[in-house]
């Protein structure tokens, strides 16, 4: 594993525009999940969205909301942090966790060819630390990309999980020309405490097809992770479904039958509220965001039609912080 730290430091950068705080219920964090995926109900929480634009050139990008499903862009859709390593200098796919220490954890898509990950932190979503460049997969020459990179605080184990998806051609045979350009992902798996060191990368999850887009959250005692499937031949998937476990390590278990419809689905984000878990997903053929909602994981609502997110918003995370961290950053905001 090796960690690069660019010249260019990415740091103290604007926040935020308008949220109504009106009268409501807020959720908060269940304590032994450490990820910022599932709540429970509490008072003075707020609810944001990480998301990037376009090709991910100018960085990450915030809403906010009262409900879950009307989202209104901060910083007046401006960037709040400008992507600083890879060639590339993208930051597609950004997830963020709030770790155990309170410390926000932000990691990204940084190239579409370099297998780097880029990772920065804050404790206010405001000022950010140096940026770093991961590379995980320095023991697999041949990798392709690193994509989509997620983190989930493992409370049992006191470690981070940095996951993400990978082409090694030929490492799957079976399945080599079931994807796009030739690409055959598998989810590969990393874990850390300070996210100086880290423990060699290993295959984490590999359902027999194609796969990109994992997430994973906590419920109760067993752990779910939400994935897409990225089979486009010989007939295109292209659709979430999810697995269980019953350490957030895995194994995994048998795939679900697919949670979403008819149209090409990508980058699933999930919250729960009162008992009700919500699966976000990038509708990207169609440029919008869909979501579906379920109580029990078997019946599953599509709820598309009740969202409303910024234009352009693409592949983010739905998190939830403390009432007192969104007002910081709307006093950061011109409007």
């Amino acid at each position: 594993m090796r960690i690069l730290r660019p010249s260019v430091v990415a740091a103290a950068l604007l926040l935020l525009s308008m949220l109504s705080v009106a009268s409501g219920q807020r959720h908060a964090m269940i304590p032994r999940d450490g990820g910022a995926n599932s709540f429970e109900k509490n008072s003075g929480r707020a609810y944001l969205f990480a998301y990037f634009k376009g090709n991910g050139e100018d960085g990450l990008h915030l809403a906010s909301s009262d409900d879950c499903l009307v989202w209104h862009q901060l910083n007046d859709g401006n960037s709040l942090l400008r992507p600083a390593v890879s060639k590339d200098k993208l930051m597609r796919d950004p997830n963020i966790t709030l770790g155990q220490d309170g410390v926000f954890h932000l990691v990204w898509t940084s190239s579409w060819h370099e297998p780097i990950i880029g990772h920065a932190t804050s404790k206010d979503l405001i000022h950010w630390s140096e940026q770093q460049a991961i590379m995980p997969m320095m023991n697999e020459p041949n990798a392709q990309n690193v994509w989509a990179p997620e983190t989930f605080y493992d409370a049992d184990a006191k470690q981070y999980l940095l996951f993400w998806a990978t082409t090694i051609p030929g490492r799957f045979p079976e399945t080599d020309k079931s994807g796009d350009n030739g690409l055959n992902h598998r989810i590969y798996l990393t874990t850390t405490r300070d996210f100086k060191s880290f423990t060699p990368a290993r295959l984490f999850f590999d359902p027999g097809f194609n796969v990109i887009d994992a997430t994973i959250v906590r419920d109760g005692e067993r752990f779910i992770m939400f994935f897409k499937d990225e089979t486009k031949q010989p007939v295109a998937q292209k659709n979430i479904h999810y697995a269980v476990a019953e350490r957030a390590t895995g194994p995994y278990g048998k795939v679900s039958p697919p949670i979403t419809g008819k149209y090409w689905a990508e980058g699933p984000t999930v919250i729960k509220i009162d008992g009700r878990w919500i699966v976000y997903f990038d509708r990207y053929r169609d440029h919008r965001y869909g979501a579906v909602a379920s109580t029990d994981f078997e019946h599953w609502e599509d709820i598309s039609a009740q969202l409303q997110f910024p234009e352009g918003a693409r592949h983010g995370t739905v998190i939830q912080v403390k009432q007192s961290v969104l007002t910081k950053l709307l006093k950061m905001s011109k409007s």
